[in-house]
């Protein structure tokens, strides 16, 4: 039997983000998010982060969203089996989806069905994307990283050691932008790929369940609506 209120997406998705933010707390207590970030000399890396940080923001609210639409389905589900057949759903997508699955034919139910999934999708897609230019960012710091490290290259007249002493220092700087940005882009790409699968999964349970009720109910459904709209006639 469907719970009363469906809520396990969005107690996932906080209990992921608690675990992120407690990697970070890590990382941070250690000193290494000060060192990534005070070493690069791009500054790639503080935008890798605001990045992620932007983008976790949508996903928190996409899950919130998503939420809601499955509560609203489970409402459905257990007043359905309650024997409740005059209910349904007015808000939301799922109310958009019902109210044109009324003015249809069976023939079409299948359509609609990829309509609304398409719909839930595309609220998500902005997730691969955000998630491949994290990693293309992490990539151009370490293009960045390597020019700097390799510029101090052409000024070597001599080899004298303090000459070389100063020139290794700047290397060194180049190769640990590229290094940071490099795991920046990495991590935070990784991160959040995994956060929008949580998401896209539940939408897809979601229009599994929807595409079982339709196939089991709209009948009966349509058939009560008829009933009520001759009543009234």
């Amino acid at each position: 039997m469907p719970n009363r209120i469906d809520t396990s997406l969005i107690y996932r998705a906080l209990i992921l983000t608690g675990l992120v933010a407690f990697g970070f707390y890590l990382a941070a207590d250690r000193g290494l998010v000060s060192l990534a970030l005070n070493s690069d000399r791009s500054y790639i890396s503080w935008v890798i982060l605001g990045v992620y940080v932007l983008a976790s923001c949508h996903w928190l609210w996409a899950s919130l969203h998503l939420t809601r639409e499955r509560r609203r389905f489970s409402e459905l589900e257990e007043a359905r089996i309650q024997g409740d057949q005059t209910a349904s759903v007015e808000d939301g997508l799922l109310g958009e989806f019902f109210a044109r699955l009324e003015s249809k034919s069976d023939d079409n139910a299948d359509a609609l069905l990829s309509a609304f999934g398409d719909e839930l999708a595309n609220r998500h897609a902005i997730g691969h994307f955000v998630g491949d230019v994290l990693l293309k960012l992490g990539l151009l710091g370490t293009v960045v990283g390597f020019i700097l490290m390799l510029l101090p290259v052409g000024e070597i007249e001599d080899f004298d050691p303090s000459v070389m002493q100063r020139l290794l220092s700047s290397m060194s700087g180049g190769m640990a932008v590229a290094l940071y940005t490099t795991i920046a882009g990495l991590v935070t790409s990784t991160l959040l790929k995994l956060q929008y699968h949580v998401v896209e999964t539940s939408s897809a349970d979601l229009v599994t369940r929807l595409q079982v009720f339709v196939d089991t109910q709209p009948q009966d459904h349509r058939d009560g609506a008829k009933g009520i709209n001759a009543d009234a006639s």
